[in-house]
């Protein structure tokens, strides 16, 4: 029961869409926000979008690399500058 309230009030309990204002005329975009109606049935699954992971990857591989190499390369700077240069202390005693 305390469920039921629980979804009954809350702030997710209507599934309104989202109105732009962009132009004059009203245009409703589709929007999902909650996951069951009001009589506690369970909406079904969302559309999944297709090569999801592939678009994930795409994205974050070229990032990585473009990354690394900005740190490599400011890295060299620092150390050709001695603002930041490691000592090499030998403890092979």
């Amino acid at each position: 029961m305390a469920g039921r309230l629980f979804a009954a009030f809350g702030p997710w309990r209507r599934s309104e869409p989202i109105r732009s204002h962009r132009s004059s005329s009203t245009t409703i975009e589709p929007s999902r926000n909650v996951t069951v109606t009001r009589t506690g049935a369970i909406l079904p699954k969302p559309v999944k979008m297709p090569f999801g992971l592939l678009r994930v990857f795409s994205v974050v591989i070229p990032f990585l690399y473009v990354g690394t190499q900005i740190s490599k390369s400011f890295a060299a700077l620092l150390e050709e500058h001695d603002i930041f240069v490691p000592e090499d202390d030998d403890d092979d005693d």
